[in-house]
Formats: structure tokens, C-alpha cells, sequence
């Protein structure tokens, strides 16, 4: 597939007990091949120890960015698997908006290595990650579900 290929963006957010909302995702600023970059709402109910946002989710969004960066180059036939992540936090996430943005570093044939960070709005950065992903048929995922 070339650079220039254009996937459709998934929607902003999704029904109630979808990923989308359990990460209290609120819009998707960009998708572009081999870029993302998502804003989540940062929510009282998932903060611990006055108001820092358990580092899971700061995880998670980060990963659902690579995620998206690599869906927007290679499409939906294929599923990113975390194959490793590894997250480095620098400041705590605190109520309100943050920014989680992912890019593709490398990427072989069905091995993408991606790369990514959460900011506050005004760009302070929160938390870096780094991931290996393997690339599955969507087919071979949909049959193995139960």
C-alpha cells in the first residue's frame, strides 16, 4: 500500500462500553499514514492520589494512537498487535484534555516499530512510549474470537 493511501478515520467516539468511551476518548485530531493523534478526556473517576490519572490509561491511550497510525497506513485488514510496549512517564496526567499523538518509526513487512507521546493541550509532555506491533490478518483475529 502506498504512503498516500487514504483510509477512512474511525468515528470521534464510540456507544457506551466500547474502547473508545471506557477511554474517554473524545475526538480523533489526526489520522494520516503513519501519524495520529487523539484527544482523551482526562476523568476524576479514573485519578488516584489527588487527581493523577492511573498510568494504565496513560498507556492505553498512547497505544490506541500507534494503533490508529498504523491502522490509517495499512487499513482495517490487518490488526496491530502489541507485541511489547514499553511507557516512560515524565509529569502526571491531571483532569481535563490531553493529547496522545503516535507515528510509525519503521516498519517491515508485518513488524511496525511506533512511537508516541501524551501532552497536555498547550504541549507539555506527560509520557513517551515505544512499541513493537505485529500486523494479523483480520481475518484470522475475527475466527479466533468466541
Amino acid at each position: 500500500m502506498s504512503e498516500a493511501a487514504a483510509f477512512p478515520q474511525p468515528p470521534d467516539t464510540g456507544p457506551e462500553g466500547s474502547l473508545p468511551h471506557s477511554l474517554a476518548q473524545r475526538r480523533i485530531v489526526r489520522f494520516d499514514p503513519g501519524h495520529a493523534v487523539i484527544e482523551y478526556e482526562v476523568l476524576p473517576a479514573i485519578c488516584h492520589s489527588g487527581g493523577v490519572a492511573q498510568g494504565g490509561f496513560v498507556a492505553g491511550w498512547i497505544d490506541a494512537a500507534m494503533a490508529h497510525a498504523v491502522m490509517a497506513k495499512y487499513g482495517f485488514e490487518r490488526v496491530p498487535i502489541s507485541l511489547e510496549i514499553k511507557v516512560s512517564y515524565f509529569a502526571p496526567a491531571n483532569p481535563g484534555r490531553v493529547l496522545a499523538e503516535a507515528w510509525i518509526e519503521k516498519a517491515g513487512g508485518r513488524t511496525v516499530f511506533a512511537e508516541g507521546r501524551l501532552t497536555t493541550l498547550d504541549g507539555k509532555i506527560l509520557a513517551k512510549a515505544s512499541s513493537t506491533i505485529s500486523l494479523i490478518d483480520a481475518a484470522k483475529v475475527a475466527a479466533k474470537m468466541i
